[in-house]
């Protein structure tokens, strides 16, 4: 059976008192839920704080991005071996803002995995299309040329590792969400291009996460659907009662 996975991407939001008291309101109202993996991705200086206030809390820590070389010259930047060194064992790899804002290619992000990979760390890979390209009904192409050119250079062995994260990016941060059958349509579509490389089976034990302004009133809604797997959470993460009331939606 695959994982159901709630990921909050907390994006470059809450400094270390903040992140102290959404940890602390999280874990106050924390109570498990079976069958359901908690992720929460808070920026690299709060990384190793979120992983020691929930070590005795079944909630995993990811980082939200880091780079594609193990060390050397690169001002600013966090290898995998770094976030490994403080518990980091999961990373957020392609998220649609880094491949708009960032500028960071395929290639790049095909080079990032593999490091991640390399290091024993958990891929949430992220595809998506822009509004143009839905609107040009380009979607399908978009998000399989993605796939094919960031993640179809893993091993079988390793595809235990990743978890892919769909986010059409005209409903990030916009208040607009694909109806759940469009979700559904494209989680289906990303499942039928993974098995048609490495097969039904594998690709049935992929976990595909919908990343498109998930809320606790439509949650419920789009996790029902069949290769809907959980979702990748932006704003709703940031407040504790809504984020929980998402991870409550199964």
């Amino acid at each position: 059976m695959r994982q159901k996975i709630v990921a909050g991407n907390w994006k470059m939001n809450n400094d270390l008192a903040q992140t102290e008291d959404l940890l602390g309101q999280i874990k106050n109202q924390w109570q498990e839920k079976e069958g359901v993996r908690v992720i929460v991705a808070p920026a690299f200086t709060n990384l190793h704080h979120a992983f020691e206030s929930l070590r005795k809390y079944s909630i995993d820590v990811a980082a939200q991005n880091m780079n594609e070389n193990s060390e050397g010259a690169y001002t600013g930047e966090v290898s995998a071996r770094m976030l490994t060194s403080i518990g980091i064992k999961t990373v957020i790899i392609g998220h649609s803002e880094r491949r708009a804002i960032f500028k960071e290619t395929d290639e790049v992000l095909a080079k990032k995995v593999n490091a991640a990979l390399e290091n024993d760390m958990e891929v949430i890979f992220c595809c998506g299309e822009e509004l143009s390209e839905r609107m040009g009904e380009r979607h399908f192409e978009v998000v399989k040329s993605q796939l094919e050119k960031g993640l179809f250079q893993v091993s079988e062995e390793n595809w235990k590792k990743v978890v892919i994260a769909y986010e059409p990016v005209w409903a990030i941060g916009t208040g607009e969400t694909a109806s759940p059958e469009q979700a559904q349509e494209m989680h289906a579509f990303i499942r039928k291009t993974i098995a048609e490389k490495f097969g039904q089976t594998l690709a049935n034990e992929v976990a595909i996460l919908y990343g498109g302004s998930v809320k606790p009133e439509n949650a419920q809604e789009i996790f029902a659907k069949e290769d809907v797997d959980g979702g990748l959470i932006g704003g709703a993460s940031l407040k504790a009662p809504d984020f929980l009331a998402i991870v409550n939606a199964f």
